[in-house]
């Protein structure tokens, strides 16, 4: 949902309007200089965003690499775009310190779980922002089809996208190396009752 009667706005204009009153108690992320208000997560998104941020975090911990964030965590991509993915790492050489509000760069990876009500251009734009402004990969998750693409930018200026399904091994490439991930291991079944 788009903010009402808002003209495009820096980041530090953008911080400052998110934190009045009314709107202090939503989401929002700033896209393309715009406020958008972002929608609640589904229980199952919800749950598939913790699990990747559990499995990372005990991986990139264990390694003392960086941090690992979830839904709250704020990064400032570029001067008109302030996202907050639903998991995210930013590696320690990325950080200055840990005061304010949001992160000064981009994640080194960004997580974005997708609920049915995002439109596919909303996805893909925000897509290229990330890649274009520091982000070497953004995995996007798709929980009802239990599908996660993984983009990243290429040397000649094109994104590629790769496609894992059940069954597959997610890699942490160059900028997680060695780190492994099941595909099968973020998206829960319900035991049976």
């Amino acid at each position: 949902m788009l903010a009402p009667k808002i003209t495009t706005l820096t980041i530090d204009e953008f911080l400052e309007w998110v934190n009045l009153p009314e709107n202090a108690d939503k989401r929002w992320e700033l896209i393309e200089g715009v406020p958008v208000e972002m929608a609640s997560s589904s229980k199952i998104n919800t749950i598939v965003a913790m699990l990747i941020g559990s499995f990372l975090n005990m991986w990139i911990l264990d390694k003392n690499l960086g941090y690992v964030t979830g839904a709250d965590g704020g990064y400032r991509i570029s001067k008109r775009n302030s996202f907050q993915p639903d998991v995210a790492y930013i590696s320690y050489t990325h950080v200055n310190e840990l005061e304010g509000n949001i992160f000064d760069n981009a994640p080194d990876l960004a997580v974005e779980v997708i609920s049915p009500s995002e439109k596919p251009r909303q996805i893909m734009q925000k897509i290229e922002t990330y890649l274009t402004s520091g982000t070497i990969l953004v995995w996007i998750v798709y929980p009802e089809e239990k599908i996660v693409d993984v983009w990243r930018a290429m040397s000649d200026g094109s994104l590629n996208k790769r496609k894992f399904e059940i069954g597959d091994i997610l890699s942490g490439e160059d900028v997680l190396p060695n780190f492994t991930l099941e595909v099968a291991k973020i998206f829960p079944s319900p035991p049976n009752k």
